[in-house]
């Protein structure tokens, strides 16, 4: 019988696309969520989230900073709420906003997701504060960050 491992966690899905949040821990063990309650994937436990739907973004803001945790959101307006801006720049955050304008379902963030995982894996390996926007066809960091 194989030993379970400890799953090193890596990404946080915001309360506002836990739709995304579902699909993504069903394949990756790196993933958590507000109020996620842990599970096992390919040999990994990964631990319950001790955060809450209902928290304020401005207390899970330094919490998934001080944890290491880059955080995807389906925030478009990120830019223009200058006391989240400033909570992820006071905790180093690492933030990845889905920015597209439309409205989109589940499948639609989650399209959007995996086109810009790859861009997704390179941005988790640079030091924050930072908040990129993503799209389908681009990603850019936010002209105040």
């Amino acid at each position: 019988m194989a030993t379970l491992k400890p799953a090193k966690l890596r990404f946080y899905v915001d309360a506002d696309t836990l739709g995304l949040a579902h699909l993504l821990t069903a394949v990756r063990s790196d993933v958590t969520y507000p109020g996620d309650p842990g599970g096992t994937l390919d040999g990994r436990v990964r631990p319950p989230c001790d955060i809450a739907p209902s928290t304020p973004d401005q207390d899970w803001i330094p919490i998934a900073a001080e944890r290491g945790l880059i955080v995807i959101t389906r925030d478009r307006r990120i830019s223009q709420r200058s006391a989240e801006k400033a909570a992820v720049r006071a905790a180093g955050g690492r933030h990845i906003a889905v920015t597209s304008r439309e409205t989109l379902r589940k499948f639609e963030i989650l399209e959007i997701v995996i086109c810009q995982w790859r861009n997704i894996e390179e941005l988790s390996e640079l030091p924050g504060p930072y908040i990129y926007g993503i799209t389908r066809t681009s990603s850019r960091k936010l002209d105040d960050f």
